[in-house]
């Protein structure tokens, strides 16, 4: 299978300030609000963890609606969590579906568990685009999407944790903005990996 070639994280990044600029008021509250939920369910390992099985998946394809909006659109509408919670029990079983596929991965080595996490990671943009897909289809067709990049995403991980310890001097405060510019990032990295994809079908047709 060939592999694409993809735009530097540097100019990943770059896009995602972009769609940032003038737009930081929504994304900063919804991350606002998605905070306080967590912090609310961290005061017990039964209701976090209820929480992470049962609200873990819709939250997700939610930031997936919410970011690839923000992305393609230049406009975040908090509205479309309520599209993404339309698919409530398929995100759910896709969201615990990949933590097993993870644990299971991770239970032989660690690199074996960050790699099923990299190929895995687009899965909640995929239903976002092929929500006929059910669970398996579309961590399938994430595994498929991130064939080759798993590197370079892991590299833009790397510099969004760089901030993270800058955040942590801020008491936490600095995260209500870096979160956002993850999302906005990862979600520019999906567009850059799915239009690179679509470029390679016909060479791969050729072939």
């Amino acid at each position: 299978m060939a592999v694409s070639i993809l735009a530097s994280n540097k100019e990943i990044m770059t896009r995602a300030r972009e769609s940032l600029r003038n737009n930081w008021k929504v994304p900063v509250i919804v991350t606002l609000v998605y905070l306080v939920i967590v912090a609310m369910s961290g005061q017990s390992e039964a209701l976090n963890l209820a929480f992470s099985l049962i609200l873990g998946g819709p939250i997700a394809l939610g930031f997936a609606f919410f970011y690839l909006g923000g992305v393609r659109e230049q406009r975040f509408d908090s509205a479309v969590f309520g599209q993404a919670f339309q698919q409530f029990l398929n995100a759910m079983l896709t969201y615990i579906l990949v933590g097993l596929l993870v644990l299971l991965w991770s239970l032989l080595l660690i690199i074996p568990g960050v790699l099923a996490a990299l190929s895995y990671s687009l899965t909640f943009y995929v239903m976002h685009d092929e929500p006929q897909l059910h669970t398996l289809q579309a961590i399938g067709r994430s595994k498929e999407l991130m064939y080759g990049h798993r590197w370079q995403l892991f590299c833009l991980g790397l510099r969004f944790l760089a901030w993270s310890l800058l955040a942590l001097l801020t008491l936490g405060i600095g995260f209500l903005w870096l979160l956002p510019y993850f999302q906005t990032a990862m979600a520019h990295f999906y567009e850059e990996v799915l239009n690179s994809h679509h470029l390679a079908q016909p060479e791969l047709i050729a072939e």
